[in-house]
């Protein structure tokens, strides 16, 4: 017997999430709806005697598709062939806004597909001073009404039990206005089998993916010819549906008066006070950079002891070899590198996931639109944003919180401009060796500069928004049109349930990636074409006689790098970085810190026979660094390697450059298309050298 598929469908912040979790159990499972990276979350409910296949559809305040969610909820209940067709609809409400549950619900009948009607959140009915009478409700909506709470599990046994109760036809209809029966009429020849409303859904909109390309030009013929515009038909039917709702339920649902404010309305006098509301914030974002900071480098420190430990213990048990290297070298340091990241994800998502179960990031957003939007993006741009000062990893997947898909593509572009702490390493070696360490005005000069670093990721970011706006066109025009929720304390399973999906998503979509960049670079690193890879030895000793055998083992390290295939990569380069003051030496670190920017350190250290393990924070090893770094000698200019202008250009370089492999895994998990990945890395990578190049020619 096949099993019976039930939607979830409602607005957001409904509580529909809680009610799948409790439904489910959280027996279910997260992926993508094909072809977009919208989520898609289906879970298993068993009964005694049934089991039903649970799909939780983006929230959606109308059928009329204004973001990629809710082009996934209209093609999914408009199309019986697709998989995820129910056999029910449940449409989940709160008290708050039933008058705008019933406009989707009344549209969903109206497609042909049964539903009945949920009120979650029942406790906040009294709470609100709201009367319900349920019986004229149920016989207005001519379906069962279950009254849950998905908090504390109340009414969730009566909603299971009217999963496969038998529900009469639905007679309601939308009145469409009479000026759109002619183009209705002739719409109709098309889909002879559709009920009314579908094909009215059908002449309303756009573009329906779903449907033949002869009929989208069908129905774009229609339109012409009857001058019909798709966002008029949309605004006559979403006024007539609410204003006659408001007036059928005005003896329905009543409030009593009360001239008190609530406790929504009181919190929201600070929060979204013009003035108070942005010292909250910026706040509340400072807290987070302090706990993402504080509390995950001690997580991440010990990640990365438990997999030198791990890497230790495997090389001492198996035997010496190429394969044995490449386990520890390549695959174990590779996962490695993607596991450290886990901790700052899971505390921003942490955060992230308690401001949007408390209502408090749709106060954010309202913030903050009307400041990002002249730069094409929006106020929940402002997160990854922020986020991308600790890490771009989490802070590109935080925007998926955006719904327009436009300006989620162009957060997720520009975000990897923000000053993170990968780039810190690298700032401060290079200030250290290029900028005096005096004061200026009472202020430190190298402090100063590495606070210009993270103004000009900034800058870059807004000023690379405004640019990319003009190029990329939208699909659909953004509004922020939206109701702030009531304030709510968190539903700790829900947080939990978020936090989880997103960190496994990361290790396992962005991981593969990772994991796979970071072997084809130890094999590049760890491998050469000729002799002086193989037999370092031979030929230090023989271009250095007068070395001991100590620093023979010493430079041995140095030549092997400049003589493997990366190091051939770096001399290969040479002629296209050397206009910009570097030679092949950086040329590998910037090869090399295609893994992870602060790689570059590391790499230097190894070029200039220091070894891999380089603290900077150790006074004498970084002393040690600083002077071989300074003693190094351009062999193309004769000069410092290290020099003013050189230094500048490095600095500007990886301020614009897309170089970390982590980043370019999510971006292309995240955006589902190599094309925006490949745009993006090409556009950054491209702006970094073109500023780096004016640098140096204008300085040196």
């Amino acid at each position: 017997m096949k099993r019976k598929t039930i939607a979830l469908l409602g607005n957001p912040n409904v509580g529909k999430t809680s009610l799948f979790n409790r439904l489910t159990k959280l027996n279910q499972k997260v992926g993508n709806y094909p072809g977009i990276t919208v989520d898609k979350r289906i879970g298993t409910l068993k009964t005694d005697a049934k089991e039903y296949k649970i799909i939780d559809l983006p929230g959606t305040y109308t059928l009329f598709p204004n973001s990629l969610d809710e082009e996934v909820v209209f093609n999914i209940l408009s199309d019986q062939s697709n998989e995820d067709f129910p056999d029910l609809t449940v449409v989940v409400t709160e008290p708050s806004s039933v008058n705008r549950g019933i406009v989707i619900y009344q549209q969903v009948r109206e497609l042909g597909l049964p539903a009945i009607f949920v009120i979650n959140m029942i406790d906040e009915v009294d709470q609100k001073g709201l009367h319900v009478d349920y019986t004229a409700l149920e016989n207005y909506l001519q379906t069962k009404v279950v009254k849950t709470n998905a908090r504390s599990g109340k009414g969730i046994d009566q909603l299971i039990q009217h999963f496969d109760i038998e529900l009469k036809p639905y007679f309601g209809a939308f009145d469409l206005p009479q000026k759109y029966q002619n183009a209705l009429k002739d719409a109709r020849q098309l889909f002879p089998l559709a009920t009314e409303y579908l094909t009215w859904q059908y002449l309303a909109q756009d573009s329906v993916r779903s449907l033949p390309l002869e009929k989208i030009a069908a129905l774009q013929k229609i339109r012409q010819s009857h001058q019909l515009d798709t966002q008029e038909l949309q605004k006559d039917e979403s006024i007539s549906r609410h204003d006659k709702v408001a007036n059928d339920l005005a003896s329905i649902i009543s409030k009593k008066e009360n001239k008190r404010l609530s406790i929504t309305e009181k919190i929201d006098n600070l929060l979204i006070h013009p003035v108070l509301g942005y010292v909250v914030f910026f706040g509340l974002l400072f807290l987070i950079f302090q706990a993402i900071y504080s509390w995950a480098g001690p997580l991440m420190d010990g990640i990365d002891t438990l997999f030198a430990s791990l890497s230790d213990s495997t090389a001492a048990a198996l035997p010496e070899g190429p394969l044995s290297a490449l386990l520890v070298n390549g695959v174990i340091a590779g996962i490695g590198g993607i596991v450290i990241f886990l901790p700052q994800i899971v505390i921003l998502f942490l955060f992230i996931a308690i401001m949007e179960e408390t209502g408090y990031m749709s106060r954010v957003v309202f913030l903050m639109d009307r400041w990002l939007r002249p730069f094409g993006l929006n106020g929940k741009s402002v997160i990854p944003l922020m986020s991308g000062a600790a890490c771009a990893i989490p802070a590109v997947m935080s925007a998926r919180n955006i719904e327009n898909p436009k300006e989620r593509l162009l957060t997720i572009l520009v975000t990897p401009f923000m000053t993170c702490s990968a780039r810190l390493p690298i700032y401060i070696v290079i200030i250290g060796l290029v900028i005096p360490d005096e004061t200026f005005l009472g202020f430190n000069l190298q402090g100063m500069t590495l606070f210009g670093m993270y103004i000009l990721g900034i800058l870059g970011a807004l000023l690379s928004a405004l640019v990319l706006n003009k190029i990329i066109k939208s699909i659909r025009k953004s509004f922020l049109i939206f109701e702030l929720p009531t304030y709510k304390v968190p539903d700790w399973k829900n947080v939990l349930n978020t936090v989880w999906e997103k960190s496994l998503g990361f290790l396992i979509g962005a991981g593969k990636i990772i994991l796979a960049i970071s072997i084809i670079l130890w094999v590049l690193g760890n491998f050469g074409p000729t002799d002086r890879f193989s037999d370092p030895e031979t030929y230090i000793a023989e271009a250095n006689p007068e070395f001991s055998q100590e620093e023979i083992d010493n430079e041995v390290t140095a030549y092997k790098t400049e003589y493997s295939y990366l190091g051939y990569l770096g001399r290969g380069i040479e002629p296209l970085i050397r206009p910009l003051g570097y030679d092949w030496k950086v040329g590998i670190g910037l090869l090399a810190s295609f893994a992870a920017r602060e790689v570059f350190v590391g790499t230097m250290a190894v070029v200039y026979s220091l070894g891999e393990d380089v603290d900077i924070e150790d006074e004498g090893q970084r002393q040690t660094l600083f002077e071989r770094m300074k003693g190094e000698i351009n062999r193309n200019t004769g000069m410092p390697t290290y020099n003013f202008a050189t230094g500048i250009s490095l600095l500007l370089f990886y301020a614009f450059a897309m170089q970390c492999m982590a980043t370019i895994g999510v971006v292309k998990r995240e955006t589902g298309s190599w094309k925006w990945t490949l745009i993006q890395t090409g556009f950054m990578t491209g702006l970094a050298y073109l500023v780096a190049l004016v640098a140096y020619q204008l300085l040196k």
